[in-house]
C-alpha cells in the first residue's frame, strides 16, 4: 500500500474510531460562491485525485457565478455544503438565525484587496484614500468600505461603482479599485501591460476568516462523522493542490468553466501560496483550515466598531464548530515530493 493510501487510511480511522467509510460512497453536494477558479482548486484537486471518494464520499461540486446565489439553497437542504466568502455572511446567519454552522475556514487570509496604477504613490497603503476615485462595488461599499472608513479613514465621495469591467480604471492612472488578489491583478496585466500595487486589506487589519465552508446546524450535530470526512478531504486537496501535482485539479475546472486558462490558473496559484492566502498564520501550527473562537470573536468586534452590528446582534462563539479542524491533517504532505 502507497504511503499516500495510508494517510487516507489513518485519516479515516481517526474520523470514527472502528469504522470506515462505507463501500458506497455518499453523495454529497458542495455548492461554491462563484465559477470554478483557483481559489477554489483544493476543493477540485480532492474530487479529480480521489480524495473525497477514498473518504467515501462522492462529491458534486457545483458552481455559484454572477447570476447564481446558492445561499439559500444549504438551510433549505438542498445541498450538504456550501462555499462563503468571509465571516460577514456568517455573522449575518447568526442574527438572522439561520441554521448554519463554519465547519473549516481554507483561507487565512481573504484576498479582498484594493489594486492602484504604479508610479502613482500608491504602494504606501495610507495613500490610497487620497486617490480622487475608487471603484468598489455595491456589496463591498456595504461592508468592508465601511470598516475602512473608521480604520483607516477612507471617504464615501471617491466612491464610483465597480461593474466588474476593468475598462474606467485602466483608463485612469490616479483611480484605485477593488479586486480578489489571486485574479484582478493577473487581468491587469494581461490587459493594461502592467503588473499593478496590489494591498491585500488582511495585512491591514482585515481580520475575517475567508472561503469557508458551512454546513447545516442538523448535519453537524447528527452527522459528524460526514463532517469530518468532508473537512479532512478538502484540507488534503488543497495540500496536494499548493505542494503537489495540481493538473487534475486544473483540468475539472477548465472543464467546468472554458472562460479560464492553463496559464491563468497556474499564475493565480502563485499567488495564493506567495500571499501567503491559504497556508499562513493558525495553518502553519494547526494545518490548512484551522480557525479560532478568538479570531471570530475579535473580527466581530471590530465589525461592531465599524457599525455594521450591534453589540448583542449575535453570539460570535456560535458561528463555527472549530473541532472539526485545528487537527493538523495533511501538514506533513508539504514536505513530501510531490506532496504526497
Amino acid at each position: 500500500m502507497s504511503r499516500w493510501c495510508l494517510l487516507l487510511a489513518a485519516v479515516a480511522a481517526l474520523i470514527l474510531p472502528g469504522t470506515a467509510p462505507a463501500d458506497e460512497p455518499e453523495r454529497v453536494v458542495l455548492a461554491t460562491n462563484w465559477r470554478a477558479q483557483a481559489a477554489q482548486g483544493g476543493f477540485y484537486q480532492a474530487l479529480a485525485d480521489d480524495t473525497y471518494r477514498d473518504l467515501g464520499l462522492a462529491v458534486e461540486i457545483r458552481q455559484g457565478g454572477p447570476q447564481v446565489n446558492n445561499r439559500p439553497l444549504l438551510p433549505a437542504g438542498r445541498i450538504d455544503f456550501l462555499l462563503t466568502g468571509n465571516l460577514l455572511h456568517a455573522f449575518d446567519n447568526q442574527k438572522n438565525r439561520v441554521p448554519t454552522v463554519v465547519v473549516a475556514a481554507l483561507f487565512q487570509k481573504d484576498p479582498q484587496a484594493l489594486i492602484a496604477h504604479p508610479g502613482q504613490g500608491y504602494e504606501r497603503f495610507e495613500a490610497l484614500r487620497e486617490a480622487p476615485v475608487a471603484l468598489i462595488a455595491k456589496d463591498g461599499q456595504f461592508t468592508w468600505w465601511q470598516w475602512l472608513k473608521v480604520r483607516h479613514g477612507f471617504r464615501d465621495e471617491r466612491l464610483r461603482p465597480y461593474n466588474f469591467n476593468l475598462g474606467p480604471f485602466l483608463a485612469n492612472p490616479r483611480a484605485i479599485q477593488q479586486g480578489y488578489s489571486v485574479a484582478e491583478p493577473i487581468y491587469v496585466e494581461r490587459q493594461g501591460g502592467f503588473a499593478p500595487v496590489v494591498h491585500l486589506l488582511a495585512d491591514h487589519g482585515f481580520s475575517t476568516y475567508s472561503t469557508l465552508i458551512e454546513a447545516r446546524a442538523e448535519t453537524v450535530d447528527k452527522r459528524p462523522d460526514l463532517v469530518q470526512r468532508f473537512v479532512d478531504g478538502s484540507i488534503i486537496g488543497w495540500y496536494r493542490y499548493l505542494y503537489g501535482d495540481h493538473r487534475p485539479a486544473n483540468a475539472v475546472m477548465l472543464s467546468d468553466n472554458p472562460e479560464l486558462t492553463e496559464a491563468e490558473l497556474d499564475a493565480s496559484r502563485a499567488l495564493l501560496i506567495a500571499q501567503g492566502i491559504v497556508d499562513s498564520g493558525e495553518a502553519l501550527e494547526r494545518g490548512i483550515g484551522a480557525m479560532s473562537t478568538e479570531r471570530i470573536r475579535g473580527f466581530y468586534q471590530e465589525m461592531v466598531a465599524a457599525g455594521l452590528y450591534r453589540p448583542g446582534d449575535l453570539d460570535p462563539d456560535q458561528v463555527a464548530a472549530t473541532q472539526f479542524v485545528n487537527r493538523g491533517v495533511g501538514m506533513g504532505m508539504k514536505d513530501r515530493p510531490g506532496g504526497r
